[in-house]
């Protein structure tokens, strides 16, 4: 997978993908990230992006023909699964949705700035729009890191131990159980002996009815699908 990230501020992201999972993924060729400072695909010689809003209001908007540029350049070298935009307003991102990402090839995420992008990139150049949650950042780099950040462990031979992603929170709509290491026992607070019988099926039936009851006590939103 390859995923071309645009910013006004790419140098904000530059240590999340150089570190941990995420820089293993890259080394071992899983998966290739590309940060894009969208001033490079400026059209004056000030290197600016963005411009007043037609109609007045505060704040200043990121201007198309940079935007245009970057994205029709990038596409020129390959073909893209999505073309994302980062913003408050798109569907909420979930875990079916990293799912559904990660299956795909290329994606080029667009990180918002200020207060926000020209409508007609978003009428012209935009496959899907995505939020992370009810609130507004500064800009869209953060959410555009968390959603690569979800999709990329999920690719194969990222994680050391593949079934590792399939127990997370939110697979299978259920939260992911307690976990314990060691000691067993910590100031009188002890593992549960179950954990500690070696019988895996029911440590396994242990763990499902945690998650149950976890996702009940927690999220019983999510359960309603299932019952």
């Amino acid at each position: 997978m390859r995923i071309d990230i645009i910013s006004v501020v790419p140098k904000l992201m530059e240590s999340f993908f150089a570190h941990s999972i995420l820089k293993r993924g890259q080394e071992a060729g899983h998966v290739e990230v590309v940060l894009h400072d969208l001033r490079d695909y400026s059209v004056n010689k000030h290197r600016q992006v963005d411009d007043y809003a037609f109609g007045g209001g505060a704040g200043m908007v990121l201007g198309i023909e940079p935007i245009a540029r970057c994205i029709r350049a990038l596409q020129s070298e390959r073909t893209y699964d999505e073309v994302i935009y980062m913003t408050p307003d798109g569907e909420t991102f979930n875990q079916r949705i990293a799912n559904q990402l990660s299956l795909g090839g290329n994606l080029i995420f667009l990180c918002g700035h200020y207060k926000g992008v020209d409508q007609r990139v978003r009428d012209l150049f935009i496959t899907r729009e995505i939020s992370i949650g009810d609130y507004v950042l500064s800009g869209g780099e953060l959410a555009a890191a968390v959603c690569a950040d979800a999709i990329i462990r999920l690719l194969p031979g990222v994680l050391n131990d593949e079934t590792s992603a399939l127990t997370d929170s939110f697979q299978d709509n259920l939260l992911a159980p307690p976990v314990y290491t060691r000691p067993a026992e910590f100031e009188g607070s002890k593992v549960p002996e179950i954990l500690l019988s070696g019988h895996e099926a029911k440590i396994t039936d242990w763990r499902f009815s945690q998650a149950i009851e976890r996702t009940r006590t927690r999220r019983p939103d999510l359960l309603e699908g299932m019952e």
